[in-house]
C-alpha cells in the first residue's frame, strides 16, 4: 500500500488532500465533519474584520451550471461551472478564537491540521489577524489576497485586488510574515496578468508557499429569460478550469521551486494526481464538496491511493512534479522526429464514419474508393485524427515505417 503522507512547509500531512477555504469549512461542526471524512487539513473560511464581506456571505447566491449553461437540477456533471457570490465569515472575527482553538485540538487528535485563513481591510489588521490566528495553535496561515485594497492604499496602486500587484503582494506578505512564527501561504488570484511574478513577490517577502489559485470573476446569462444568473457578476470556477490552473502550477514550480497548494479544478482523485504531477504538493478541494457533500472526500483520497497502487508509486513524492520536469521547449519539439498517422483498416468504419477525414486540415487523409486514403507526405503528425477517431483505428508512429513495423504498431 502506498504511503500517502506528504510534508508541506515543514508540516507533515497524512495525505495530500485538504479542504479549501469555502462553505464546508465555515463552522466548527463542518470542520470536524471534514476531518472525520479523512481530510488531512482544513483551511477555515476567511476570517476578517470587513463587515461588507460578512454582509455578502449573508446574501450568498449560487448558480451551478452544466455544459449547456443551464442549472444542473441535481445532476452534477464532471465539468460543472460553479458560479456564485459569497463572502467571508459571518461572525465577528474574535469569535473565531474559540472556534480555531477547538477545531485545531480536534484535528490534532485525528492526525490532521486546521489552517488559518485571513484577509483585512486595513494595513494594521493583517498582522493583528495573523497573530490572533497563530495564538490559536494552528500550524500555518493562508492569507487571502483576493480582496480589495486596504483603505490606506486608496490611489497608491491601480486595480482592485491586492494580488494583482507584485508590490502590494510583497508589502502585505511581509507584514504577515514578520508578525508570526508559523508558515504563511499566499493565495493567488487568476485575475493577475502574471501569477508567477506575484508568486515571486510573495516568496521574496518570506512566504513559505502559494495557493494556486482562487476563482475568476465571470458573467453568466440565462438566455431563456435574458437575465444574468444570480443578478450579475460573480466568482466562477469548477473542474473545467483545471488546465488553466495547472499552467500556473507548472510555471511556479518550474521557475521558482516554491511549495504549492493546488486549488480550483479538482473533482476527484485523478485531478489531484494531475496537480501533484504538475508541481503542487497538496490539493485544496472545495466546490465539489458543496455539491457532492463532505462525504465525497473519502472518494477523492481513495482515488489517489488506488492510482498510486495500480501505477507503482510508493510515495506521493514519487509523482511530485514529474510531468513538469518532462516539458519540452518549442525548439526541442520542432527538432523531434515527425510522427505520422497509420490507419487500421480492419477497425476503421469508412465510409460510414469519416471523422478523421473531416478533421484533417492538412490534406493527408481523404476518401478513397474502399478505404481512407493517406497522403503520407502531407501528414505533419498533429494527432487530431487520432483524437477524434471513435473506433481506435489510428495509431501515431514514426514516418516511413516498414509494412511489418506498421502491422506491429497497429496491434499495440
Amino acid at each position: 500500500m502506498a504511503d500517502m503522507s506528504v510534508e508541506f512547509c515543514g508540516v507533515k500531512f497524512k495525505n495530500p488532500i485538504i479542504v479549501a477555504s469555502i462553505e464546508p469549512s465555515n463552522s466548527v461542526d463542518n470542520i470536524k465533519k471534514c476531518i472525520d471524512n479523512g481530510a488531512a487539513g482544513v483551511i477555515v473560511k476567511t476570517v476578517s474584520e470587513m463587515k461588507s464581506m460578512s454582509t455578502l456571505t449573508k446574501h450568498s447566491k449560487y448558480a451551478i451550471l452544466n455544459d449547456k449553461g443551464k442549472i444542473i437540477r441535481g445532476k452534477v456533471p464532471r465539468n460543472f461551472t460553479f458560479y456564485s457570490r459569497s463572502g467571508y465569515i459571518s461572525e465577528h472575527y474574535e469569535e473565531w478564537i474559540a472556534y480555531l482553538t477547538e477545531t485545531q485540538a480536534y484535528a490534532a487528535q485525528h492526525g490532521a491540521h486546521v489552517i488559518g485563513n485571513v484577509s483585512a481591510g486595513t494595513l494594521d489588521m493583517w498582522p493583528k489577524l495573523c497573530k490572533m490566528t497563530e495564538d490559536c495553535g494552528v500550524p500555518m496561515i493562508e492569507i487571502n489576497l483576493h480582496s480589495p485594497y486596504p483603505t490606506e492604499w486608496a490611489g497608491k496602486y491601480p486595480g482592485t485586488l491586492i494580488a494583482q500587484s507584485p508590490e502590494a503582494t510583497y508589502e502585505i506578505t511581509r507584514l504577515c510574515v514578520e508578525a508570526i512564527n508559523i508558515p504563511v501561504i499566499v493565495k493567488l488570484t487568476p485575475e493577475a496578468i502574471d501569477l508567477t511574478a506575484i508568486a515571486k513577490a510573495a516568496k521574496d517577502a518570506g512566504a513559505a508557499a502559494v495557493s494556486v489559485n482562487s476563482r475568476f470573476k465571470g458573467f453568466a446569462t440565462d438566455i431563456d429569460t435574458g437575465t444574468p444568473y444570480i443578478g450579475g457578476v460573480a466568482g466562477v470556477g469548477g473542474p473545467w478550469v483545471k488546465p488553466i490552473t495547472l499552467r500556473w502550477v507548472h510555471e511556479i514550480y518550474s521557475q521558482l521551486g516554491m511549495e504549492i497548494a493546488g486549488s480550483n479544478g479538482i473533482f476527484d482523485g485523478r485531478d489531484a494526481v494531475e496537480f501533484i504531477m504538475s508541481g503542487a504538493r497538496i490539493m485544496q478541494v472545495g466546490s465539489v464538496l458543496m455539491l457532492k457533500g463532505i462525504e465525497w472526500l473519502p472518494k477523492v483520497i481513495g482515488d489517489v491511493e488506488k492510482f498510486m497502487d495500480t501505477h507503482g508509486y510508493d510515495t506521493v513524492d514519487a509523482m511530485y512534479g514529474i510531468s513538469s520536469r518532462k516539458v519540452a521547449t518549442l525548439q526541442e519539439l520542432f527538432e523531434a522526429s515527425p510522427l505520422q498517422a497509420y490507419i487500421d483498416h480492419e477497425k476503421c468504419k469508412f465510409p460510414i464514419c469519416t471523422s478523421c477525414i473531416k478533421n484533417c486540415y492538412y490534406d493527408a487523409l481523404n476518401e478513397g474508393e474502399e478505404q481512407v486514403a493517406s497522403t503520407e507526405k502531407n501528414c505533419i503528425g498533429c494527432e487530431l485524427c487520432w483524437n477524434v477517431c471513435p473506433w481506435d483505428a489510428i495509431r501515431m508512429g514514426p514516418k516511413d515505417l516498414s509494412p511489418s513495423a506498421i502491422e506491429a504498431l497497429l496491434v499495440e
